[in-house]
């Protein structure tokens, strides 16, 4: 199969299916690879730019479609990447479905590179603000994000996974920074007691206060804010549900995001 990546203009946007614009490829390492690109729809000078990765099985323009960041955010670049054939840790062992590498030097570091590809890329050919540089992900695409912080941490302003926990070996390779967690105390499959774990990690790496305060509540979400005397707040956003990305999250963690540019 063929993969291409569509990249668009300042004005308006181009859809993964029959854009206007003619589709473009990045090859990483001999293997071309794909994402949708929304570009902003208002506002001026350099933009914000957010990564949104899919869960394992997901695909782009299903996140595009179901997560819609760029309707939230209609001043931001928001990137859809489209991950590969890639094996699971809980789930599709024989990796038949689509997802991301799970630790670093998985797969080649494949999707590392690929990030890095596009980072390159959409800041070499469109205003980008390096101070509002983002990432977001839902269960595998979660687990990525927080692999991202790890080996590419400098990049970004701040991040927001969901359902997922960072790989354990990079934990280590954290540095404090901004971010918000999504989980479902039903989870069956990233378990609860696991994302406790991970999200009390992040709210000690980034020095927050012991108690936390009222955020931001939506739907069954409740969020949570821990304060840092160093500028870099962690936000639970937690419901009573599983492993789902909530409707209601993208809003919320648009509006966490927009909040923590870079220093």
């Amino acid at each position: 199969m063929r993969w291409v990546a569509t990249v668009v203009g300042w004005v308006g946007f181009a859809a993964y299916l029959g854009a206007a614009e003619p589709p473009r490829e990045w090859t990483v390492e001999g293997v071309a690879r794909q994402a949708i690109v929304y570009a902003p729809s208002v506002g001026k000078g350099p933009a914000p730019l957010l990564f949104v990765f899919h869960g394992h099985g997901g695909t782009a323009a299903h996140a595009a479609r179901t997560y819609a960041f760029h309707t939230h955010w209609p001043e931001a670049v928001v990137v859809y990447p489209q991950g590969l054939n890639t094996p699971g840790k809980l789930t599709d062992p024989e990796g038949k479905k689509s997802g991301w590498q799970a630790t670093a030097g998985d797969q080649q570091d494949r999707d590392l590179k690929f990030f890095d590809a596009v980072l390159k890329s959409l800041t070499a050919e469109a205003a980008i603000d390096p101070k509002r540089v983002y990432s977001t992900g839902h269960s595998n695409g979660g687990a990525f994000t927080y692999l991202l912080w790890a080996k590419r941490g400098e990049a970004f302003a701040a991040v927001a996974p969901s359902s997922a926990i960072p790989p354990p070996a990079e934990v280590k390779n954290l540095k404090p920074k901004p971010a918000l967690h999504v989980a479902g105390k039903a989870d069956p499959l990233v378990k609860w007691a696991w994302q406790d774990r991970a999200m009390d990690a992040v709210r000690k790496l980034n020095g927050c206060d012991a108690e936390g305060k009222p955020w931001a509540k939506a739907g069954d979400l409740v969020g949570t804010e821990y304060a840092s005397g160093s500028g870099t707040p962690f936000v639970s956003l937690v419901s009573p549900g599983g492993h789902t990305f909530p409707a209601e999250a993208p809003k919320l963690i648009v509006k966490f995001l927009q909040a923590h540019p870079a220093k």
